[in-house]
């Protein structure tokens, strides 16, 4: 008799025991299956920036990486190399209105943006051929307006890459970039027809 209650006993412990550690299973597949379908954080998220600018509307499409300890400039992007000035997909610029960049005319319409960093300036690049994948389709040959600008070098790290269109009046503005320590500025105006 004492040996079938202690064998009984053994067997609900035995079962207890297994209940839980089944029930601890279900949770670890559980929390397993959860994390893989919790969607990754983008490292660089597609954006834009835009504003009226006169009757211009500038529009700026872009993916803006962080720095994450990086050294950017001069390391992840090289000096005096092309760069889509964004990340993935070439960066783009579109205006509905011709704009003076640089003492020239850009006609209106939609382009692909390209840069070449140096440590004290900056060359810009409009190309007719707006839909590229990094810079690895760019061609010199399709630039529709270049021009050069200064690099400012920032106090504060800008960890995000950050592009803004201002308007500064009578027909007036500018576009620049700030990421890392360096920031470039692009004034342009917005060219009115004669009637």
């Amino acid at each position: 008799m004492k040996k079938t209650i202690l064998t009984s006993f053994i067997a609900i412990i035995s079962l207890a025991a297994f209940s839980q550690n089944e029930h601890a299973n279900h949770n670890i597949n559980a929390e397993t299956k959860q994390d893989s379908t919790t969607p990754k954080k983008v490292l660089s998220p597609h954006t834009s920036a835009m504003a009226m600018v006169g009757d211009a509307h500038v529009h700026i499409d872009y993916s803006s990486p962080s720095v994450r300890n990086r050294m950017v400039f001069g390391g992840l992007v090289g000096y005096n190399t092309v760069w889509q000035a964004g990340a993935h997909k070439a960066t783009w610029i579109e205006t509905n209105k011709n704009l003076k960049i640089g003492g020239k005319t850009l006609p209106a319409g939609k382009y692909g943006f390209f840069l070449v960093p140096g440590k004290k300036e900056w060359k810009v690049m409009f190309n007719s051929k707006w839909d590229q994948h990094g810079k690895d389709e760019y061609s010199e040959a399709e630039d529709v307006l270049v021009t050069s600008v200064v690099v400012k070098t920032l106090d504060i790290t800008q960890e995000v890459l950050t592009y803004k269109v201002n308007d500064n009046k009578n027909n007036k503005g500018v576009i620049s970039l700030a990421w890392e320590n360096s920031k470039i500025e692009i004034p342009f105006e917005v060219l009115v027809s004669k009637k």
